[in-house]
């Protein structure tokens, strides 16, 4: 069965997390996709060795791509890496500020010799601005951009325990990279794109942000617990398991009064009967809460929140996330064995999701370097 992207080519010059994240959706959906990386190999290959002696960042990303080793400072493979860019619908890269243009692969100059071609860098900071040139890995954007401040418990900030930084601006780049395909199909012409770590955790943190700038404060570090919703945060159940609750409305409130606190007039009682007066009297109804919940294991609390239409979740850990009931997997291929990753999320009826194998560093060299010889 054909694919959407079935004979688009798709240069990647990438390393790490962004990038990779944004071309391997692209292979996903039937794009050709030459990587291209050092001697060495993308240092991401080396992060750790969980994955079969492989690291677990690198399988993830890197599924149905070729690589391809250049050295893009060398004019020989400079000349190669251009000729494979003549042929190429989309340009994807995301070095040093400037790097790529420097070695002569810079998206003005490309998108003026091949207007078809969509380009797109992913950067830090921007291409402009004071932090334009500064190195940017995913827990610096996180600390700057006001992430980290709101992350963790009280005493101090912390790191979102993924790179929702580079993730965020892997999905931005492959949303804008399909949005410029469909443009091109009406109007025959490519697209220079930009994305960077800080503006897609920027979107992300609008609310924080508004907040701050509309009314003056910032959220709170309250750990598992939201700091405008109540209740929706975690309580310990008899046998010290954690629940995380979430009530949105009034009808699940008074439900959540009657059928599992047991106290039908706390849900009109003055200092509860709104998400805004349940805010500010936040610890007596925690303490309302936290006595019901202790009456019951959490498998009986759970039963009871199920069958009273309430919204929760446990709290579970890696372990237990790996044997999860609801956790779709798939496997791909890698150098050293098959590979068990979480399924990719869309699912289109009638199609089915595979996912071509990991490469080895240079595995594609000699062949492309024969496709495209000069």
């Amino acid at each position: 069965m054909s694919k959407a992207l079935d004979g688009l080519l798709v240069v990647a010059l990438e390393q790490a997390v962004a990038a990779p994240y944004c071309s391997s959706r692209l292979a996903d959906s039937g794009a050709r996709v030459i990587k291209i990386e050092r001697a060495e190999g993308d240092f991401a290959r080396f992060y750790d060795r969980a994955a079969k002696g492989q690291a677990s960042y690198f399988v993830w990303l890197n599924r149905g791509k070729e690589s391809l080793v250049l050295d893009i400072k060398a004019p020989a493979d400079q000349a190669l890496l251009a000729r494979i860019l003549a042929h190429a619908d989309v340009f994807v890269q995301n070095l040093l500020p400037g790097a790529a243009a420097r070695a002569g692969f810079g998206a003005s100059d490309l998108r003026r010799r091949h207007p078809r071609l969509i380009t797109c860098d992913i950067s830090g900071y921007g291409e402009d601005g004071p932090y334009a040139e500064m190195k940017s890995y995913d827990m610096l954007v996180q600390a700057e951009a006001g992430l980290a401040a709101i992350t963790g418990g009280p005493d101090a900030p912390g790191r979102v325990g993924v790179s929702v930084c580079d993730i965020a601006a892997g999905m931005y780049a492959h949303q804008a990279i399909l949005e410029a395909l469909i443009k091109r199909g009406k109007t025959g012409e490519g697209s220079e794109i930009k994305v960077s770590l800080f503006d897609g955790m920027a979107d992300w943190m609008a609310v924080p942000l508004l907040q701050y700038d509309y009314g003056g404060t910032a959220p709170a570090r309250v750990g598992l617990m939201h700091p405008t919703v109540a209740p929706y945060e975690a309580f310990p159940a008899k046998d010290d398991v954690p629940i995380v609750i979430s009530i949105q409305n009034e009808r699940e409130w008074a439900r959540f009064c009657a059928e599992i606190i047991g106290d039908p007039s706390l849900a009109t009682h003055p200092d509860f009967d709104s998400n805004v007066q349940r805010v500010k009297n936040r610890a007596a109804m925690q303490a309302r809460i936290a006595t019901a919940f202790a009456r019951h294991t959490a498998d009986a609390l759970t039963a009871k929140l199920r069958a009273a239409q309430i919204a929760f979740g446990r709290v579970n850990d890696v372990a237990a996330f790996s044997r999860h009931p609801q956790l779709r997997r798939t496997t791909i291929a890698t150098p050293n064995g098959d590979i068990a990753v979480p399924a990719p999320p869309p699912r289109v009826a009638g199609e089915a999701m595979r996912l071509g194998p990991v490469p080895a560093v240079g595995e594609h060299t000699e062949r492309i370097r024969q496709e495209f010889a000069a």
